[in-house]
């Protein structure tokens, strides 16, 4: 779906006078108002190996935080920007109700709905919504069969004298990047429509005095977005002005900090500055990932506006690492050492204990790192792309693999690999599926999957396969070596995602080719780690057979094809008219 241009301006008018015909707040009186927000816990309830960011920590900090700013007369909100789900094996084996039950004690107020959400079936988020002492919230997700809403659209919160309203707004992506059989009944409508429906609604109601757009849509610079869908910077550009004040986000996973108008910071530093962005008089916030910052924003409500006093980002013990005087490295935190709670520590360490007795496994070892950043998954292939691959092209006896860049969550140390490494690269539970399609079956398919963005979920990694992809088709396509030959048949792996449209992967798993193995992909990759280490990471260097061609490099690939133009024959003359014509033309 795409942000619309405005249809009509009798909603807006509405949207605009709606506040003076409601005005609960006092004239010349000063309200006070402290957000603190994370956003893509992703599972990570629990320290890393060096003692970074986890609810424990976090709870600490978010007390201290909220005391902090009551003292000053501040009302205070706490709220997640979705993605609580996927990339913890621990979490992961619970369904995040770790997670989920550490928010409680954390006291979050609100939390958005992520496209991770959905990686699983309805019924386990409809589980975890049990668990949560705090509302799920999106506007714009509704049920296909009834047209109504399928979540809690907002809430409303009353913090010293100020009227609050939150309302939740999930990326449209959801319905191409998350788990196809869990979103097949769900419609995810327009998210500037819905914003300003929601408004208008509120304002008709509950007369917020302040009103927060509680996003999952991601942050992009200048409203590039690329191939993900629109954003929160599109979205404060689209509204009205006044529409609402502030938008908490998340998806993107970026410490939103701006370096000038439309430039964020890039490689933000904890401890450095940082300004959130303001598109059409609204701040974004963003806190990076995983809880290693919490957000915070102190503002001061006065006579109708919404005024930012003060923004941080905080974080939660991160640690960079210093060599010592004998050689040794250490790992020191940015600032001050945050305490674990012990009440967060007492809740959560059954759960762990619980998890590491399956997962402390030891499965195989390497000598190097198999790459699975998502900075380098989505640009461009990587050994871990070909490991992957070759397991599932094992599994299946196909003659080469595909599968979304997205599907790899992070890369495999050098040394020893563990059951839980494993699951944490492959944290989705997909199947391993194959397809046999014919050469010009697949020369239609790869012209889809090949030709997607670079820096979205979708980017394909290829093993066994060489092609040139120029945008829109392929060419020099070939499988082990040989071309493409259209009228022969090929076995083609995947994953049960991919394969059933997700990341906007082409539907096969209706063809009549299509076999499901019925084995998770984790479980594909345990059994060729277990049987191929210790891996070498030379033997699963990608090569440089697939290549995307820049426009400069189209061009002039246009320009060589283009027919030799005839060059225009040269009049002839007899000597003697030439002569009469220009004397000295004949003269030797």
């Amino acid at each position: 779906m795409l942000l619309l241009p405005r249809r009509t301006h009798w909603l807006a008018l509405i949207i605009l006078l709606l506040p003076m015909l409601a005005q609960a707040w006092q004239t010349d009186r000063t309200y006070r108002l402290t957000i603190l927000h994370t956003n893509d816990q992703h599972g990570h309830y629990w320290p890393n190996a060096q003692g970074e960011y986890g609810l424990a920590a976090q709870k600490t900090l978010m007390d201290y935080q909220r005391y902090d700013a009551q003292s000053k007369g501040n009302g205070v909100l706490i709220l997640s920007g979705g993605d609580v789900n996927t990339g913890v094996p621990e979490s992961d084996l619970l369904d995040a109700e770790p997670d989920i039950r550490g928010m409680n004690l954390v006291g979050y107020d609100a939390m958005a709905l992520g496209n991770h959400e959905f990686d699983k079936p309805l019924s386990v988020l409809q589980k975890q919504q049990k668990w949560a002492k705090f509302p799920f919230l999106s506007a714009n997700i509704y049920d296909k069969s009834t047209g109504k809403r399928l979540f809690k659209p907002w809430a409303v919160f009353n913090r010293m004298g100020l009227k609050v309203a939150v309302i939740g707004l999930t990326t449209t992506d959801t319905l191409r990047i998350a788990n196809p059989a869990s979103v097949a009944g769900l419609e995810i409508r327009d998210p500037v429509t819905e914003t300003e429906k929601a408004v208008a609604e509120l304002r008709a109601s509950v007369k917020p005095d302040v009103i927060i757009a509680l996003t999952h849509m991601g942050h992009y610079d200048d409203g590039r977005h690329g191939s993900n869908a629109p954003g929160d910077v599109e979205l404060a550009r689209s509204l009205p002005p006044g529409t609402i004040n502030l938008i908490v986000g998340g998806h993107s996973h970026d410490a939103v900090c701006m370096e000038k108008e439309n430039v964020s910071v890039k490689n933000y530093q904890p401890g450095q500055p940082c300004q959130p962005d303001r598109q059409n008089g609204v701040w974004i916030v963003q806190a990076k990932e995983w809880g290693k910052y919490v957000g915070r924003g102190d503002f001061t409500f006065r006579n109708g506006e919404l005024s930012l006093e003060n923004y941080q980002l905080i974080p939660v013990n991160l640690k960079h690492k210093v060599k010592n005087f004998d050689g040794s490295e250490s790992w020191l935190t940015w600032q001050e050492e945050i305490p674990q709670n012990p009440a967060m520590m007492k809740l959560l360490t059954p759960f762990q204990k619980r998890a590491e007795a399956k997962l402390d496994v030891k499965v195989g070892s390497s000598d190097g790192v198999f790459v699975g950043d998502r900075d380098q998954v989505r640009f461009v292939q990587t050994n871990l792309g070909q490991l992957i691959l070759r397991a599932q092209m094992a599994a299946t006896k196909a003659d080469f693999a595909v599968m979304s860049g997205g599907g790899i969550r992070t890369s495999l140390a050098q040394g020893e690999i563990s059951w839980r490494d494993l699951l944490q690269v492959q944290p989705f539970s997909n199947q391993v599926v194959s397809v046999t399609l014919t050469g010009r079956e697949l020369l239609a398919y790869l012209a889809k999957v090949a030709n997607i963005a670079t820096d979205a979920g979708g980017f394909a990694q290829f093993a066994h396969i060489s092609l040139v992809a120029d945008g829109s088709s392929v060419s020099e396509v070939k499988i082990n070596g040989v071309p493409l030959d259209m009228d022969k048949t090929y076995r083609m792996a995947t994953n049960s995602f991919n394969a059933t449209g997700g990341d906007g992967y082409p539907r096969i798993d209706s063809h009549a080719g299509y076999s499901n193995t019925g084995l998770r992909d984790a479980d594909v990759l345990r059994d060729w780690v277990s049987h191929h280490s210790p891996l070498k990471v030379s033997d699963y260097a990608p090569g440089d057979g697939i290549v995307h061609l820049t426009e400069a490099q189209k061009q002039q690939r246009d320009k060589a094809q283009e027919p030799p133009q005839e060059k225009p024959k040269k009049r002839s003359y007899p000597q003697t008219v030439l002569a009469w014509i220009l004397p000295h033309a004949v003269e030797k």
